[in-house]
């Protein structure tokens, strides 16, 4: 006779292995399988665009799409007032990137113009850079804000990755819908 609540199936104990077994099977399909030339061309990219390649695939596989621009705080970058130089180390960087769009939003008291002079000597090209929206900003003013570096290249929002180094700035990704966030710890002082 049946106890109330008992469904009759088998007991817990039994069975074990074949439950493993299923559960196992069933965890093999659902991975992808992704083929070993996509990986390498994914390898590729993530060095092209200075990342490691760990962070990258994250950012792949949450949006499911390449990373096509890098949207800078001057926080990130080490522009703090208006003499400050681009160091070293965030020259470098920006130099070496190939295939990826500059974008950066400019803190006050430093001018959008200014910025883009800076970035355009250490990268090569000519970056976008708007004024940075300010901490008090609501939401909407800040979607815009960080929306429109993108927008002036026709760039979809979640192929811009945010590279700062607040956590305001951490919530600009939110507030646009970016491709992700990355501390400019993380980006800036990878291993060569």
């Amino acid at each position: 006779m049946s106890v109330i609540g008992h469904n009759n199936g088998p007991a817990i104990g039994q069975g074990r292995g074949w439950r493993t077994h299923c559960w196992r099977a069933a965890r093999r399909e659902l991975l992808p399988h992704m083929p070993l030339n996509v990986v390498r061309r994914r390898v590729k990219r993530a060095a092209e665009l200075g990342l490691a390649y760990p962070a990258y695939a994250r950012i792949r596989a949450t949006t499911g799409q390449d990373i096509l621009a890098f949207l800078y705080s001057t926080n990130a970058l080490r522009l703090i007032r208006e003499g400050d130089g681009l160091p070293d180390d965030r020259a470098a960087f920006l130099a070496a990137q190939t295939g990826c769009t500059t974008l950066a939003l400019s803190h006050m008291p430093l001018h959008p113009d200014a910025v883009a002079r800076r970035l355009a000597l250490a990268s090569g090209s000519s970056p976008t850079v708007r004024r940075a929206p300010p901490a008090d900003a609501r939401w909407a003013q800040v979607r815009a804000a960080v929306r429109a570096p993108a927008g002036a290249r026709k760039l979809p929002a979640d192929a811009v990755l945010v590279i700062g180094d607040t956590a305001l700035e951490r919530d600009w990704c939110a507030a646009a819908a970016m491709a992700g966030y990355l501390s400019a710890d993380q980006v800036f002082t990878q291993p060569t």
